[in-house]
């Protein structure tokens, strides 16, 4: 929108087209966080039509990156543009005590703050410190829209008011409702009512609702914070865990693989413990797997929305057109492994393949010829770790499967 206000006068000179670039530059780069901020309200339900929570929050995150790279060009683009005048000039448009432009650099260096871990420059951030960083968007935003508001002159007048203070109004409600209002919208009261070791660093806890119980489909995740003094890390923290259980199960479950100091304390969750947990987020399987053909492929923990889908299968009686495979590295990391064989004997057109690393290599095309040999007809669903994502895809695409008859489930939200 911002280009239908650009003028001929605009590109009277090289001066007054990098003023121009620069001003677009703040604009765009301003608009991107306002969106990016807009959309990380995580309200249960508001992901739906992005395709789930973690495809909303990989947009999210490509949108603060561009207004990221955005709004680190604004400046440099007016003092070169202001440098044709002078150079005095050029050091006037980056350094002046006047409030607004203070407040842009304010904008900027707290952007810079927050943005940087996201990037891995440093390894891998710390989740909670990379959460409590992120609160300086709401500095960001506040002071980058008074920046805009005072010196903004793109825009006419009216327009200028009513663009800047609407998009601003939405993203600070939308930073409102998640840092303070969303505890009492979409969160649920649960006790821990069982802990159940399925292999090494993973186990499956089993939830009983103390108030109303949460609603969701199979495959769903939710985010979880127990209220248990004894763990030696994580308490009050919340992390995203996917659900196991059939959403007609009286009891909520939830697996649980120790990968970071929450998760493993979670591990020796007392029963009796109290846990809130907050959602259901994702759109990773749809509700009705019928009538069309499904391939199913698992890594590891990224088992668990396949058999919250099986369970609520067999507790409806569906019938299904599902080839599973599922990768682990032995025997020693095969979870579920009875109740996974019971289901897919039970399940009318379910069938199970297990892939062991330590026996059968790298999941390769072979492999899955072999064993699901219509794989080109068939929709395909991949939840596991990165790699085995990147390489099934490839094997996928040399076997004929469309690019948008792949979806995917990755386990990172950052």
């Amino acid at each position: 929108m911002a280009l239908l206000f650009v003028t001929p006068a605009d590109y009277a000179s090289s001066g007054t087209v990098l003023n121009m670039l620069g001003r677009l530059s703040g604009i765009w780069g301003l608009s991107c966080l306002l969106v990016a901020a807009m959309l990380s309200c995580r309200v249960p339900g508001f992901d739906q039509p992005f395709g789930g929570l973690t495809k909303l929050w990989q947009l999210h995150h490509k949108l603060g990156l561009s207004g990221f790279i955005l709004l680190l060009a604004h400046p440099l683009l007016l003092a070169f543009g202001a440098a044709e005048e002078s150079l005095t000039a050029a050091v006037a448009s980056l350094f002046s005590t006047r409030l607004a432009l203070l407040a842009g650099w304010a904008a900027l260096l707290a952007l810079m703050v927050f943005m940087l871990p996201t990037f891995h420059l440093l390894g891998e951030p710390d989740y909670q410190r990379w959460k409590k960083l992120h609160r300086l968007a709401g500095i960001t935003v506040l002071f980058g829209l008074s920046h805009t508001m005072a010196l903004g002159r793109t825009f006419p007048a009216s327009w200028h008011a009513l663009l800047w203070g609407s998009s601003g109004l939405l993203a600070l409600s939308a930073m409102a409702y998640r840092w303070v209002f969303s505890r009492y919208y979409g969160r649920y009261s649960y006790r821990i009512s069982k802990v159940s070791p399925l292999a090494d660093s993973v186990v499956e806890l089993s939830l009983q609702p103390l108030t109303k119980p949460l609603r969701y489909r199979p495959g769903q995740f939710v985010y979880l914070r127990p209220d248990a003094l004894e763990l030696s890390a994580g308490n009050g923290e919340e992390h995203p865990f996917t659900l196991s259980s059939a959403p007609s199960a009286p009891v909520l479950r939830i697996c649980i693989k120790a990968l970071g100091d929450a998760s493993r304390a979670l591990q020796h969750i007392a029963v009796g413990s109290c846990v809130t947990v907050e959602g259901p987020y994702g759109n990773f399987l749809p509700l009705s797997m019928a009538p069309g053909r499904s391939l199913w492929i698992a890594g590891g923990i990224g088992i668990v929305p396949f058999l919250s889908y099986l369970r609520h299968s067999a507790s409806q009686h569906n019938a299904l057109d599902v080839q599973l495979i599922y990768c682990v590295e032995d025997k020693a990391h095969l979870l579920f492994a009875d109740e996974l064989s019971q289901l897919a004997a039970t399940i009318d057109g379910c069938r199970l393949t297990v892939h062991f690393f330590n026996r059968d290599g790298p999941l390769d095309s072979r492999f899955v010829a072999e064993h699901c040999p219509d794989v080109s007809a068939r929709k395909v669903w991949i939840c596991g770790p990165a790699p085995l994502l990147c390489r099934s895809r490839a094997i996928l695409r040399r076997a004929g499967v469309a690019t948008g008859d792949i979806v995917t489930e990755a386990f990172t939200l950052l």
